[in-house]
């Protein structure tokens, strides 16, 4: 928990202090890069898992439940959030299917599940207030909870430096 609120501080200090998308993410990432956490038998860099496709699975150790949402890097692309739809509890959905959206000034673009699973909470905060997605992408504005079926999984998603590099490398 202290390095979540180390990773989320660091973070919003470099977006007050206007640096670029990359300067953030290496600041954001840094005290986690190396970092090893046992989860069920799998071995995690990190406590978050990325998708190419900027999605994130978070995981506390011991648990077997994934919260998931998008990327800082994904909500920067995307603008100012005007929409989120997002699943129901009990729905179920396999890795990289797509299980909700999400609409901007700029764009709609599908959501999709970083791992697979049951979907055991959905943030209804977003519903009336999408724009958290802007402000706390990281953290309060994540979409759904998800019971993992398959915790080997989070082995196949991008750690935080993988993540921070293919996020550079496409904003370039």
């Amino acid at each position: 928990a202290q390095q979540r609120q180390q990773e989320e501080a660091m973070a919003a200090m470099a977006m007050r202090r206007g640096l670029g998308l990359g300067m953030q993410l290496r600041r954001a990432t840094a005290p986690a890069l190396g970092a090893q956490r046992a989860f069920g038998g799998a071995r995690a860099l990190s406590s978050f898992r990325y998708l190419k496709s900027h999605e994130y699975a978070k995981v506390e150790d011991g648990s077997d439940v994934a919260t998931v949402g998008i990327s800082d890097f994904a909500q920067t692309q995307l603008g100012d959030v005007v929409f989120v739809d997002l699943p129901m509890v009990g729905d179920s959905f396999e890795k990289e299917e797509t299980f909700g959206s999400v609409e901007s000034v700029k764009a709609a673009s599908d959501v999709y599940a970083p791992v697979s699973g049951e979907v055991v909470e959905v943030n209804e905060q977003l519903v009336d207030k999408p724009e958290l997605v802007n402000s706390h992408a990281m953290s309060d504005a994540w979409f759904v909870k998800i019971k993992m079926s398959n915790s080997a999984e989070l082995e196949e998603l991008l750690d935080e430096a993988a993540y921070a590099q293919h996020a550079k490398d496409e904003d370039h």
